[in-house]
This record gives C-alpha cells, structure tokens and sequence, in this order.
C-alpha cells in the first residue's frame, strides 16, 4: 500500500476557540516545506517519490476554560486520507490520552481539562499516522506544540514587601523616598494583561508615585520628625495598563522621617540654685543642670562652658557625654568669709550644626545658677605660708629659730594654740611657744651630724583641739667653722735609698667636715717638731694639696729605714683651725729602674718565677704530704675505736628482753648495765645443799663430769626492789595518761638457745655453786668465740681473791 500511495503531506489545521469576550474564533494551519521535517523512513521513498519534510506550528488554547463540553484545539490531517478510516490517528507526549484526546478518524484534538498558563505556557507532543489494517506508520513521527493561550486571570502583586524606608525630615518636594515594584504572573508578551501602573491609595497628601517606575517621593516640603516621624502609605498596582476591568494589588509602605539637627538646645529653667560648704575640695561636684533638645540622636550632643569671669575663676563646667547635662565642680577652693555667693553664667550649645539650618537661629542656650557658699569651723590657717628657717650650728639652746603664725578664718576668730609634732621630732630638738609659736633649740645642734630637719607644726583653737591645720616646716642648720682639717688618709709613703734629692715622694690631700660658703682653703707647713728636719721637704701646691720631696742625697735602711714627718693643716676659719697629721716614710731597696724591691732590711730577693718541672714536683710532695696526714689520721681512729670496744666489752651476767633479736653471744653492745650496777650490789650466795668449793663433794654433784659450773645468782630475802618496782609503775603511769605516747611495750620469750654447740651448755641455772667456788681459767682455752667470756669471768674470779686476802 505504500509504494501505491502518491507522495502525500499532512495538513494541519489549526481552529481557534476564543472566548466571548474577544469574539472570535482562529485557525491556523501549517503546511511543511522540503528539507524542514522530520526524517522519513527509507521505504517510503520507494517507487522514486520525493523527499519531503514536515514542520508543524503551534496549537492554540484558551486557559481557564470554564465550558461543560472539552474545548476543540485543533485537527491533524493527512493529505493521503481519503476519509474511508483506513488511517488512524494518534498522539503521544505531554498530556496525551489524560489533557488531550484525539479522534483516531478525524484527527480532531480536544482538551478535556481546564488550563492555566501561569503554571505551565505550552505542552510538547508528537504526531503519528498508521495504516489502520497494518499498523504500518505512513508518515514519520512528527513534533508540535500546544501553547495556552493566556487571558488576565492574575492580578499584581507586590513580592518584596512589607517595604520600609526613609527620609529626612524638611527634605524638598520630590525627593526619592524608595521603590516599590509590583509583579503580574500573566503573560507580558500577549495583550495588556502583565502591564501594570501605580499609584496612592492612601498618604497622597504627603507622597505621590511614579506610575510606571513605582519610585515613590515627597509631596511636600515641611515634613518634621517631631510632628510626627512616621508615615503608612498604601500603594496600589493595577494591570491592563489601569484600564477598566484590570486587576490590582496593594501593599503598605513604612516611610520613617529622619532626625536632622533644627533645633537649638533649650534650658527649662533661667535659673538654678545650689549650696556647698566652703570646705569642699577642688574638684567636688556642686551640682547637674541640662539643656532640653527635640531632636535625636548625635544631633543632641552638646558641651556646656561658663560664660562670665567670676564663674571661669572660680567653677569649672563638664559635660556627661552618657547624659548631656552640665557637671558643676569646684574649680579654686571656697571661701565663706570672703564672698557667700557665686553667680555662674553656663552656656550650651550643639556640638554638630548643620549649615543648611543656621538661619533658623542660634542653636545654644544660656541659664544662671547661683552658689551659695555655707559656713563652717574651719582649722587655722598658717599666714604667711613660708615652710623654711635657718639657724647657726653653734646657737645655744633655747636660742629662736624663727616664729609661724596661724589665724582662724572663721568670723569668730578663735585664739590659736600650736605644738610640734612629736613623730616628726623624736629627739626633741626643737621647742615651740604654744601661744607665740616661736620655735627655739632644745638641744645642740650639729650641721655635720644633721644638716636639715623636717618637723610638723601644728596649729588648732584653743578651745576646739579637733580644729588642727598641719604644715610642713624644713630647718637648716647653718654651718660654722667648728672641724679642724684632717689628712684624707693615713699616709704612707716609700723612698729609695738611692733617691736623688727634690724627687717626688707623695701628694697629699685634705679633708674638712665643714661646709664655708665661700669654699675650703687649706694651707700646709710642717709641725714645729720637724723643723730641723733636713730629710724632707713640703711645698703648698695652693690647690689644696702639698707635695713631700727629697732634700738629700740617698738613704741607709740599715741605719733607719721608717721616718715620721709631721704635717700640720690649717683651714681658713674664721676662726682658723688646725690639726697635724703624720706621713710614714719607709726607705727601700729598688732596682736600677727605681721599682721597690724590699722595704724591710733582712729580706731576701726571691725569684718570682719557677720552672714547671720546680712546679710540678712542689705538687707532688704537696700531695704525697697531705695523703700521709689522712693516713695518720684514719690509723688513729681505728685504734681509738678499737680500744673503745674493749672498754665496753666488760659485761654482767644478765637477762635482757626486748623486742628484736639479738646479735648471739658476741652482742655485748646491746645493753649497758652500769646504770643498774650503781644502784645495788649483787651478793654471792653459796649453795646451802653441800656446795663447796673445788675439790669439795657434795649430794648434788658429779664427780666424774670433767664439765665446770658457771656462777649462778639467786635472789637473797634482804635485797629490796621497791626502788625499780617504784620506778616501774611510775613509767606505767605517765604512759598510761599521755595519749599520744604509742604502746612500745612488748614481751618476747627465747625458748631456744640453738643445737651443736661444740661445748657443752653453760648455763648457771642448774648448779647452785657461788662463783667463788669456780675456776674459770679453762674458759681460755674454749677458742676466740669464748675469749670475752673468759674475761669477764677470770676477771671476776681474780677480784674475789683479791678481796679474800
């Protein structure tokens, strides 16, 4: 059937449904051209047709179609249709077969939901032409567009707001305020309906609009911010250019009058009134004044200044920048007796005024405050003020050093009594008169102990001591010639035995306690004594100081080498003084460079330098010396301790018990016993069941054991222990009643003495033999372990026998 078909076009015809109010209907067809379609399929150019291509316009359709039946759009048509229905019709694509249906047959498309443009201008589908029998498609797939046609369904609205701006106040007409912009969702390509004017609903008294830029503007030129500093105004947007039928929208614009600087400061008061006594200090704040201002801002800032003379002398004025009022303060200290009141002009002004208002009149104010000065009782007061006095170092006590003097301000005029203050005064050098206040000496004075005094003088009414004024008195002690002169230093100086004569010995200088006004002026010469001195000479430099030369020819140390010359120095005075100093003079050997090499006449020339071998073994022997001396010194300390151990080795037979185990038998520093040995004497008691002494046979005796007995104590009925059992219990008492003493007794038993002992036991418990009875020199024999055992009992053994004969 296709390569039957003649070379065929679609044919588009576009029917217009326009609504009523524009009253009629439209039709647009479109008609493809060569080489403006779609790609064919190549078996549709069988048979040698000719290529053709299709371009497909636009379709219309009116948005916010309200009709009951679905609105006609347009019809798509084949030319190839003969109208038997063999060609059906069908459309894909945005809305097809939901907003837009078409009739297979005809090719007609309608819309079957009511459109709005404002959501979305136009739908995109395709076109397609089958063979109803083959489903074969006779034309390639083709593209159109379905654009809602737009009608005036949105009014104007105003997005940007709430709109808020400004302006100052008094500004010209027409200044620009803001502007506000209105915006339509029509369509501003088609017809009217998207151009929108403006104009005022509300507030056109005071501000118009521009009807196309909706710039809005000042209608008059008297705004003022302290009438009223806000206005609203309703701004309206209407479109279809403001013709009848068009929509509008509204919006209210804050428009807020700014402060600009048009009015002068004003006080509310002419006059203020404030009191102060006149003891204030400098700097007290007398008082607050302001000026009032209607306008706002920095445009309120202002400063304050005193006017009249009186008042710059006597009142300072600041300004408090938090609360622009005027501070009053006290400027010179007041005084009541002198003037009682205080007229002050204070003046204020803006601080920032705009040029373009100046003719409006002054922007400053002027307002009078009266200070009253109270009375009060006011301390004396020291007239005149003078705080230094002299006196000569040499006046006599009670002498007067100058007089001060205080008045009471007040009306009444008390009496004055003075004093001095003692903390300033310890010493008690000064006197004052209480009633004169003539200050005189109490003691000696000396410049050169103390050259200045500070004391306080005190000054109060006689009947009210509460009312005191201090003031600050310096003293200087003036000097007198009272110190003779004195060498600066003792002197000593040396000469060469070969000096030649006018040679240089020493310069000397003088020192002088006082203090002349016109300078020191010292003057040398030597003592009476060293007249017929032919050794030496002096000579007055006048600056001074003196020289001390030579006056012969060489010196003999053997013969004398210390000479003694005696300078006398006299001051100037008046009176003249004078004191006599000594210059020591030694005689040296020197070299043939004139360097000392000796001033003593038995020593000896000494080589100042050494070899470093001479050094190093000085070292040596210095080393080898001082590690004998620590040889020597640890060999003693060894035999002293060891002699000291000896000495402690003298031990008793006794039972000890504390709480650590001991050392063994070679333990003999564990105890001492001296203490207890001083207090009673042990008593030998001999056996009373036969024990003999040596040789002697007794029931409880073996005679063939080769064993010997050692001594045993036991306890004799006479011997009397209250003093330890006093002891004893008076230790358990304190210990008892001081809390903070720890419990450091303890008990511990040793039941066992050890096994293997080379000897048999030695122990006393068993034998009821007295030590007198006993030979212990076989104890020597036992070995070194048992050598201070055979001591002590060989020792012991020896004393009993000594006692015996």
């Amino acid at each position: 059937m296709a390569k039957g078909l003649q070379g065929f076009s679609w044919t588009m015809l576009l029917l217009f449904c326009a609504i009523q109010e524009l009253g009629s209907w439209g039709m647009h067809t479109a008609v493809g051209g060569p080489g403006m379609g779609q790609p064919e399929d190549p078996a549709l150019l069988a048979g040698g047709r000719v290529k053709r291509g299709w371009v497909w316009n636009q379709f219309f359709v009116v948005e916010e179609y309200t009709g009951t039946e679905p609105l006609y759009v347009g019809k798509i048509h084949s030319d190839s249709d003969e109208g038997d229905g063999s060609i059906k019709y069908t459309i894909s694509g945005e809305g097809a077969g939901t907003i837009f249906l078409i009739d297979e047959i005809t090719g007609d498309i309608h819309a079957t939901e009511r459109l709005d443009r404002e959501q979305k201008t136009f739908y995109t589908l395709r076109a397609q032409a089958r063979d109803r029998q083959t489903d074969q498609l006779l034309e390639p797939e083709s593209e159109f567009i379905i654009k809602v046609q737009d009608i005036n369904d949105s009014e104007p609205r105003f997005l940007e707001g709430p709109y808020i701006g400004s302006v100052a106040e008094l500004s010209p007409i027409g200044t620009s305020v803001m502007q506000v912009m209105a915006s339509d969702a029509d369509d501003p390509t088609y017809g009217s309906s998207a151009r929108v004017v403006y104009s005022v609903l509300d507030g056109e008294q005071h501000f118009t609009v521009d009807s196309k830029t909706g710039v809005i503007r000042t209608a008059v030129a008297d705004l003022d911010r302290e009438t009223q500093d806000r206005y609203e105004v309703v701004i309206r947007a209407t479109d279809m250019a403001g013709q009848l039928g068009g929509l509008s929208g509204s919006t209210t614009v804050t428009i807020v009058v700014t402060d600009v600087n048009d009015n002068p400061p004003r006080f509310p008061q002419k006059m203020y009134q404030f009191s102060i006594v006149e003891t204030a200090p400098v700097g007290t704040a007398i008082g607050r004044v302001k000026a009032e201002d209607s306008d706002v801002g920095e445009n309120t800032d202002m400063t304050y200044q005193v006017k009249d003379e009186d008042g710059v002398e006597m009142f300072k004025v600041t300004t408090d920048s938090n609360t622009q009022e005027a501070i009053i303060t006290v400027q010179k200290p007041l005084d009541y007796e002198s003037k009682k009141v205080h007229t002050v002009v204070v003046e204020a002004l803006n601080k920032f005024v705009d040029p373009r208002f100046v003719d409006l009149g002054t922007f400053r104010d002027q307002t009078i405050v009266r200070v009253s000065v109270l009375d009060v009782d006011e301390p004396p007061e020291f007239r005149p003020p003078s705080n230094m006095m002299e006196v000569q170092e040499d006046a006599h006590v009670g002498s007067v050093v100058g007089v001060v003097t205080a008045l009471d301000p007040d009306t009444a005029n008390h009496p004055v009594r003075y004093a001095i203050d003692r903390s300033t005064d310890t010493e008690r050098i000064f006197d004052i008169d209480a009633k004169t206040g003539a200050i005189v000496t109490g003691k000696v004075l000396d410049r050169e102990t103390a050259g200045w005094h500070n004391i306080t003088v005190l000054a109060m009414e006689a009947d009210n001591h509460s009312q005191v004024s201090r003031a600050s008195l310096r003293i200087r002690i003036l000097d007198v010639n009272d110190n003779p002169p004195e060498l600066a230093t003792p002197y000593e100086a040396s000469v060469c035995e070969d000096a030649k004569p006018g040679q240089l010995i020493q310069t000397i200088s003088v020192v002088d306690r006082d203090e002349p006004q016109s300078g020191h002026r010292f003057y040398f010469t030597l003592a009476p004594e060293a007249t017929n001195n032919h050794h030496f000479s002096l000579l007055d430099i006048q600056d001074n100081t003196a020289a001390v030369h030579t006056q012969r020819v060489g010196f003999n140390r053997q013969e004398q080498d210390v000479y003694l010359l005696p300078i006398m120095v006299v001051d100037s005075g008046p009176p003249a003084l004078s004191s006599t100093g000594t210059l020591t003079i030694r005689v040296c050997g020197c070299d043939s460079n004139g360097a000392i090499q000796s001033c003593n006449s038995t020593a000896y020339v000494v080589s100042a330098t050494l070899s470093p071998g001479a050094l190093i073994a000085l070292l040596v022997c210095i080393l080898i010396l001082i590690v004998l001396i620590l040889l020597i010194l640890t060999l003693k300390r060894h035999h002293k301790s060891h002699l000291t151990s000896e000495d402690d080795e003298d031990m008793r037979d006794n039972v000890i018990k504390y709480n650590d185990e001991g050392g063994g038998e070679q333990d003999t520093e564990a105890y001492d016993m001296s203490a207890l040995r001083s207090l009673y004497d042990f008593s030998e008691i001999k056996g009373g069941d036969g024990g003999g002494g040596p040789g002697e046979g007794g029931p409880g005796r073996n005679p063939t054991s080769e064993l010997h007995a050692l001594p045993q104590w036991v306890q004799s009925p006479d011997l009397d222990f209250s003093v330890f059992r006093d002891y004893i219990c008076r230790k358990v008492e304190q210990a008892d009643e001081d809390l903070s003493v720890p419990p450091y007794d303890s008990f511990q038993t040793y039941a066992f003495e050890g096994s293997d002992s080379p000897v048999p036991s030695l122990s006393s418990i068993n034998t009821w033999s007295s030590s007198s009875e006993q030979d212990f020199s076989y104890l020597g024999g036992w070995g070194p372990r048992f050598r201070q055992l055979a001591a002590l009992y060989t020792g012991r053994r020896g004393e009993e026998d000594s006692e015996d004969s």
